[in-house]
């Protein structure tokens, strides 16, 4: 259950250098992370800044019972929630700024999904409610267990399970004959 805690235990100790081992591992995945809570690649870079930030000015929350990588999604998923409750205004983006965002959020997933079968799940996956797609995110692409995903979403493991099978299930019906070779 090491998942960064060694890294972490060792900036505690004093050696920085720990801190970027950290931010190097889990920042992008984390800013992926919560940009499917918010849509906004740079509201959800801030966010993964501002739960870093949070892990050097609290040095003492973290108590390495869960491991690093899921207290970071649960806190990140956390300042999602807050951003989109405090910020319920609705932006408009005009069309000649909306190609240059829409370009940011293409290269944020590039670094993601680096070939295209994983493109293609990632198309099925828009197509799924939002709990199942956070859900496949968490265990698949962020290689997190029924538990600590759990923990992320604030489910039970039960819950987590149930939403597993019926996203796969939809995933082959959205996917279809394609769905074989993908899955």
């Amino acid at each position: 259950m090491d998942n960064g805690a060694c890294s972490y235990r060792r900036f505690l100790d004093g050696d920085e250098s720990a801190f970027d081992e950290i931010m190097d591992e889990y920042f992008r995945g984390l800013v992926f992370f919560i940009d499917r809570y918010v849509h906004n690649v740079h509201a959800s870079e801030d966010i993964a800044i501002d739960v870093f930030s949070d892990l050097i000015v609290h040095k003492k929350r973290y108590n390495f019972k869960v491991s690093l990588k899921t207290y970071l999604y649960m806190l990140g998923r956390s300042r999602a929630l807050d951003h989109l409750k405090h910020n319920k205004i609705i932006d408009f983006v005009g069309l000649d700024q909306a190609s240059s965002l829409a370009d940011e959020e293409n290269i944020l997933e590039d670094t993601v999904l680096r070939n295209e079968r994983k493109k293609a799940v990632n198309a099925a996956l828009s197509k799924l409610p939002e709990d199942m797609r956070l859900v496949i995110h968490l265990v698949y692409f962020e290689d997190m267990t029924y538990d600590d995903a759990a923990r992320v979403l604030k489910k039970s493991r039960k819950q987590v399970d149930n939403l597993l099978y019926r996203a796969k299930r939809r995933l082959y019906i959205i996917l279809g004959e394609d769905g074989e070779c993908v899955l």
